[in-house]
């Protein structure tokens, strides 16, 4: 199936690693005009001498005002993917609000504040849209140390369900995609000692964690009109580990 951008404008963030930085490559190869948002400016330079044609852009999208007014001046948007992220561990006892905070400002607030600015420009235009927001199967289980973590995936699934909701009017589509570990730098932090991944590799039917791959191609075509009527909708990708 070949899914082509040609004519569109895509917004990625936290493009600077892992997985936001394959989908905006991605994007690229499939002929979107793909704007990368990171807040690490090396990022953004590697990935600008990689990917001829990627539009860099400095942005720390915990700074609210500041992100709504360097998207406000970026120009039509007709696919947004929230995919910037962080994470903080540690017990529920000893867990601190300051890292509750900032882990709900990267992986909750900010994409109510990044969808709600390009969702306006969306409708101004008349011409609908699709946005992917990045969550994770944390937002319905409770991984231990992971107070944050889950409790803010669980927040990007009910912003995405109420934005299908309030938004399907205009023909703007709102989806999640929601993989289980996928092996990048900040899974690598939470997941490498093997006396952790090992029990959780063994609850997977498929045996394997989720690759970048499999993210890419998932939210490639929630973007695409090949899911032209799909819309509120969280798309598992845990190698059949919620069928067991």
């Amino acid at each position: 199936m070949e899914i082509q951008f040609q004519g569109k404008r895509a917004l990625v963030t936290g493009a600077g690693k892992g997985i936001g930085r394959a989908i905006a490559k991605k994007l690229v190869e499939c002929g979107a005009e793909t704007i990368a948002l990171s807040r690490t400016q090396a990022d953004l330079d590697s990935l600008k001498a990689e990917v001829k044609g990627i539009i860099p852009v400095l942005c720390d999208v915990a700074d609210f005002d500041a992100t709504k007014k360097i998207v406000q001046s970026l120009g039509p948007i007709h696919h947004l993917v929230n995919n910037a992220g962080i994470t903080r561990l540690g017990s529920f006892l000893e867990f601190s609000m300051k890292d509750f905070e900032d882990v709900l400002n990267v992986n909750t607030k900010a994409v109510f504040n990044m969808s709600q600015v390009v969702a306006k420009g969306m409708v101004e235009r008349g011409g609908g849209g699709s946005i992917v927001n990045i969550s994770s199967v944390a937002s319905t289980r409770a991984l231990d140390e992971h107070i944050a973590y889950c409790t803010s995936k669980s927040a990007v699934d009910s912003i995405t369900r109420v934005m299908a909701l309030e938004l399907g009017k205009h023909k703007i589509r709102v989806n999640s995609v929601n993989p289980t570990v996928t092996w990048t730098d900040m899974a690598a932090f939470a997941w490498s000692d093997p006396a952790k991944s090992g029990p959780m590799l063994a609850k997977i039917p498929m045996g394997k964690f989720v690759e970048l791959e499999d993210v890419v191609n998932t939210v490639l075509f929630l973007l695409s009109d090949k899911s032209a009527i799909t819309t509120g909708q969280h798309i598992i990708l845990d190698g059949g580990m919620s069928a067991c």
